[in-house]
């Protein structure tokens, strides 16, 4: 049965993600279409057609490799400064009702001409009637509204799975725990913290005993006071706790409502700096382990924990590069993989395998946590599309921000109109980041077959 529940994990995950890049594309799609945009091919994936229906003027459909997915929106290149049209507001078309694009021959460079190809086949989608509804003519907030629609609508799905979950399950990050200065824990002995984990030594080889231990502490002792400063918070005696060194302790604690005082002394041990901070430092050392309960919250304290996120997931993007050359090296076997490297969807999936076929984890919680999975994949790859560089959403942003920028300074100062901004002589650096993009996806999906990374690990 575990490997039924790892298959059904698997095709949860990758379902649920390939649903979420068909919403992205209506969200270009939907706000094309009301702006009288001509949008002729919507698709999930890439390669070979597995399956299509034509829908009005509209093909739907899948391809083969689910790596993705496009809608093809008429007219995302004006016609360049090279074509011989007198008005070239107006296209020519021959008896046929194909484009008649009459083109100097440039001999400037190999980008010169891969910009004239990519304005030629983009000219071919064009048939009379079109003139009107090509995207580069749309106003500028309106290409904003198009473009922004893809990502956008990652970003709400993954608001929508956050915001139930965050309100009546709670928030299982550890940053947000809500820890209570009240034992839940006691440890029985020291145990390394290279080795945390593992159960105490045979009697012969028996590790020392806590001084939690010793002190005779027990779960649900309320910490009331330690060396005679009163406790109102764990961070507070955690703090009290690390800085007391190897020194005597006198701890005073709330049991069955009654106050009950005990005497021991901290030791000195190598622990991790924080909860997000594994770097060891040596501090004074009890043994005890904190009642923690999650934090709750409705839609304000949703987008708060998702202001916090993209924040985190910007920093993340500018050390991609690096993180995923880390895993190139592990690869080849130059080093481990880190445990905080970027996954592919594969690893993703890997991941949802894991919860669902974990035999020691209940129902709920396997539910929650793939759905997090889930919004954690969408908030990503909203974000990552806002990137303002070609071939991303947020390139074609940026340059109908900047054509709304160059048009309004123009209108106020009482020059002519600029016209569109020709997004075309932008393909060079669109081909660059593409190419990026590949590579950096074809290492993340081969770590995740070669060198794995486990919920375990």
């Amino acid at each position: 049965m575990t490997a039924v529940y790892y298959t059904l994990g698997v095709v949860i995950f990758v379902v649920a993600i390939l649903a979420s890049i068909g919403l992205h594309e209506f969200g270009h799609l939907i706000p094309a279409k009301k702006f009288g945009g001509k949008v002729t091919q919507w698709f999930i994936g890439f390669g070979p057609t597995v399956w299509s229906k034509q829908v009005g003027e509209t093909e739907y459909g899948v391809k083969a490799i689910p790596l993705g997915g496009y809608v093809k929106i008429v007219g995302m290149l004006p016609p360049g400064a090279d074509e011989l049209d007198e008005d070239r507001e107006h296209p020519v078309f021959d008896e046929d009702g194909n484009r008649v694009i009459r083109l100097r021959r440039s001999n400037t460079g190999m980008f010169t001409q891969l910009i004239s190809d990519a304005r030629a086949a983009e000219e071919e989608h064009i048939k009379p009637g079109d003139e009107d509804r090509l995207f580069y003519k749309l106003a500028w907030w309106k290409k904003v509204i198009v473009m922004a629609g893809g990502p956008t609508v990652n970003i709400l799905i993954a608001f929508l799975i956050f915001a139930p979950i965050f309100a009546l399950y709670g928030n299982p990050d550890p940053e947000e725990a809500l820890v209570k200065p009240v034992v839940d824990e006691v440890a029985p002995c020291i145990v390394p913290a290279a080795e945390d984990g593992r159960a105490c030594t045979a009697a012969e080889l028996r590790d020392k005993p806590t001084p939690a231990s010793e002190a005779g502490l027990e779960p649900g002792d309320r910490f009331v006071a330690f060396n005679g400063q009163r406790i109102t918070d764990w961070e507070q005696l955690q703090r009290l706790i690390r800085g007391n060194d190897d020194g005597a302790a006198e701890i005073v604690v709330l049991r069955d409502g009654e106050r009950v005082t005990v005497n021991t002394n901290t030791t000195v041990e190598l622990r991790p700096t924080s909860i997000t901070d594994d770097t060891l430092v040596q501090v004074g050392f009890l043994g005890v382990v904190p009642e923690a309960e999650l934090r709750t919250g409705g839609v304000l304290y949703t987008v708060d924990r998702m202001g916090h996120m993209t924040v985190a997931t910007v920093q993340a993007l500018g050390t991609l590069p690096v993180k995923v050359w880390g895993v190139a090296q592990a690869i080849v076997g130059a080093e481990e993989r880190a445990k905080d490297s970027p996954v592919s969807i594969v690893g993703g999936g890997r991941f949802a395998g894991e919860l669902a076929s974990a035999e020691d984890f209940p129902v709920r919680e396997k539910t929650i946590s793939l759905l997090l999975l889930v919004a954690g994949f969408n908030f990503f790859i909203g974000m990552f599309n806002f990137v303002p560089l070609l071939p991303l959403d947020g390139g074609h942003i940026a340059g109908a921000l900047y054509e709304g920028i160059r048009r309004g300074i123009a209108r106020v100062l009482g020059r002519p109109d600029p016209g569109y901004v020709d997004v075309a002589k932008l393909l060079p650096i669109a081909y660059v980041m593409a190419s990026v993009i590949l590579v950096l996806g074809v290492v993340l999906i081969v770590g995740d077959l070669v060198v794995p990374l486990s919920l375990e690990s």
